[in-house]
């Protein structure tokens, strides 16, 4: 009888945890194969109010990272644009090339930019859940700095930590968002 509902409660549990990652959206299942793409998600934002993330095109974990980001963006509130666009270079028209591939930036409906780790608590108050990580870094921006420094020193060799599956599939979620109207 106990071990019976042991058996139960591990079951509940596993359904809740199916349930809690097909709500994010990050990641679909089909046939066995793992696809990430973002949740398909009535209207959203209409593409003025979104938050622009301007990332580069060339980074495969750029683009497994902005996949994952944009899943959970229920609500549609982010618009990605690789780096290497013409409209980036306008949106970015005060820095110079070298400056504009040196990090990620995020850009808000009424224009104001920040970038690298500076632009991590704003991004994160955008997703459903993210007000708590977002105040914690607000708190802490060096923590954020180095943090996002750390990572986009090292990207090469994180990227192969990331199978060429996953990075097609992150490329191919990233290109169909940026598409959206």
């Amino acid at each position: 009888m106990a071990g019976e509902r042991r058996r139960s409660h591990a079951r509940s549990r596993v359904r809740r945890l199916g349930s809690a990652a097909e709500a994010l959206g990050t990641c679909n299942v089909a046939a066995g194969a793992t696809k990430l793409r973002p949740r398909a998600w009535a209207d959203g934002e209409p593409r003025e109010q979104r938050w622009r993330v301007l990332y580069d095109g060339d980074c495969g974990l750029c683009m497994w990272l902005l996949c994952g980001l944009l899943g959970w963006d229920r609500r549609r509130r982010l618009h990605p644009l690789a780096l290497q666009r013409l409209e980036s270079e306008e949106l970015l028209a005060d820095l110079t090339p070298q400056e504009r591939m040196a990090s990620w930036h995020l850009i808000s409906p009424e224009g104001a930019r920040q970038s690298a780790g500076a632009a991590l608590a704003p991004l994160l108050q955008q997703l459903p859940g993210g007000r708590l990580p977002a105040a914690t870094l607000v708190r802490l921006p060096a923590l954020a700095d180095r943090s996002y420094r750390w990572v986009a020193d090292h990207r090469s060799q994180l990227s192969k930590l990331v199978s060429t599956r996953a990075k097609q599939s992150a490329h191919e979620c990233v290109r169909r968002r940026e598409l959206e109207p």
